[in-house]
Parts: structure tokens; C-alpha cells; sequence
């Protein structure tokens, strides 16, 4: 097993670091315009989705649940692992942000515009593309259904460069390689202003020992993974607490940290 990286060294697409981050403001407005290649204005970053580490409260999300100032609602996730199921995924998002932004009583046509982004490291669709795109439209006479809705799927290993702006292609890269050397070697403004920010966000303690607390979580899935001949046992961590979140079971995740048994039912319960 290669040895674990320290938090200071941790690329942009280590998922405690990338949702960590994407609580600053500052931050995930950069991201978003590195992303959609335009300015974000104001963004404001929910917070209600949650997953509890430490005694005094302290937290970082899965995913990312942000808004602008046009009140254009965004979810932003990182995917290391290909489980061949992010279309079903992304709809799922989908839903989980309509039921949520619309008020009993309120009219359909009150529903925000929504965009939903995976950054992935891997090729989701085979097509070597850096960016996938989709939006509902009809098939018989091509135009949009204009439901307000965009989905987009980013894979850090694309090869097609000259189709996509060179900021996107820096930011995946980045993504895959946030060091000193990459950055200096690229020289993109946008770059270094977001990689001043996460460098500045790595010095923080408190933050390392948040880390540290969920590496601990992994490594436990990790010895389970190889004592039972499970491949990615940490990543069944990450789906059993993603699954217990969507179902209110946030008390539930501190839970598992000490109590075994708790541990063993929440598996048993999620067929993991």
C-alpha cells in the first residue's frame, strides 16, 4: 500500500480536502468560474447537509450545496471511484434539489435553474472527453425543454484540449496535482489565486486533526476490506454515510466511530 500523503501534501481531489474546502466561499466561487468559465458574483454555500467529526461540532460534507446571486442552486461532488452509477446518481441529486428548493404551495414555475457537477477522476462515459455536458431536449425537433436543469460530468483524464477552454483544462489537472511545481509550471492567474487559497486553508490544525479523525474511519474499512477480501473498503465508508445522511441518520454517524455493534447494523441495514 503506497503511504498516506500528509494533509499539507493532499491533492485537490482527496474528498475530505476538495468538501473542506468548498465551505469557503472564496473558494467555491473560484472553482465554479474555473468550471463554467464565467464570473460567479456572490456565492453563498449551504451548509445543512452534515457529517459530525469531532466533540465541539465540527464539520465537512460529501457534497457541496451552493447558490449564486441569479439564485442558480449548485451541487458540486468528487468521485474517485467509478461505481457506474452516476447518471442515477445525478437525477437523484436532481430530485433531492427540487423537493428541497420549492415550498408547499408555490408554483412549478418558482423552481430554481440547477447545475449538478461531478468532478471525476476517470473517464465516466469512455469518450475521452474533459467535459460532458447534458441537457433535456427533445428528440424529434431538437430544441430545449428549458426545465432550467444542467448536469455536468468533468473527467480529469480527457484528452480532447483544444475543445475546451484551457482554464477547465488546468483546473483538472490541478485537481489531480495541486502542487508548488504544477502550478509554477502552467502560470494560470486563476490557478495560483485558487491554489494560494487551498495552500493557506492546509495550514490550518484544526483542520489536519478533523482529517487525521477521518482517516481513521477509513483505515478501520481498510484493515475490515482486507481481513473479509473486500477491494475498496474505504469507499464503502464513504457510501454508508452518504446513504445514513439521506436517510436522517446524521446522530447515527458519530455513532459508528465507537460503537461496533451500531457499525455492524448500519452495514447490515444498507447491505454493505
Amino acid at each position: 500500500m503506497a503511504p498516506k500523503k500528509q494533509f499539507k501534501d493532499l491533492d485537490l481531489n482527496n474528498g475530505f480536502l476538495f468538501s473542506a474546502a468548498m465551505e469557503h466561499p472564496e473558494i467555491c466561487t473560484l472553482v465554479l468560474e474555473c468550471i463554467l468559465g464565467k464570473p460567479q458574483g456572490n456565492i453563498r454555500v449551504k451548509t445543512e447537509r452534515s457529517i459530525l467529526f469531532d466533540s465541539d461540532f465540527r464539520c465537512v460534507r460529501l457534497d457541496v450545496y451552493a447558490s449564486d446571486e441569479w439564485d442558480v442552486a449548485y451541487n458540486l461532488e468528487m468521485q474517485n471511484v467509478n461505481e457506474k452509477n452516476l447518471p442515477k446518481r445525478s437525477r437523484y441529486h436532481q430530485a433531492e434539489m427540487d423537493v428541497s428548493s420549492l415550498k408547499p404551495g408555490q408554483d412549478f414555475n418558482d423552481l430554481r435553474p440547477s447545475v449538478i457537477v461531478f468532478i471525476c477522476n476517470f473517464d465516466p462515459f469512455g469518450k475521452k472527453k474533459y467535459q460532458y455536458t447534458f441537457e433535456p431536449r427533445c428528440l424529434e425537433e431538437d430544441f430545449s425543454l428549458d426545465d432550467g436543469t444542467k448536469r455536468i460530468f468533468l473527467n480529469t483524464k480527457g484528452e480532447n484540449e483544444s475543445e475546451v477552454p484551457t482554464l477547465l483544462v488546468h483546473f483538472l489537472h490541478y485537481v489531480g496535482d495541486s502542487s508548488d511545481h504544477y502550478v509554477e509550471g502552467i502560470n494560470d492567474e486563476a490557478i495560483n489565486k485558487l491554489h494560494a487559497r487551498i495552500k493557506a486553508l492546509k495550514e490550518s490544525r484544526r483542520l489536519e486533526e478533523r482529517y487525521m479523525q477521518f482517516q481513521e474511519l477509513l483505515d478501520r474499512e481498510h484493515k475490515e476490506g482486507r481481513e473479509e477480501g473486500i477491494k475498496e473498503g474505504a469507499d464503502k465508508m464513504l457510501t454508508l454515510v452518504t446513504r445514513m445522511l439521506s436517510d436522517g441518520l446524521a446522530d447515527d454517524v458519530m455513532r459508528i466511530q465507537n460503537d461496533e455493534d451500531c457499525y455492524k447494523e448500519m452495514l447490515k441495514k444498507y447491505n454493505l
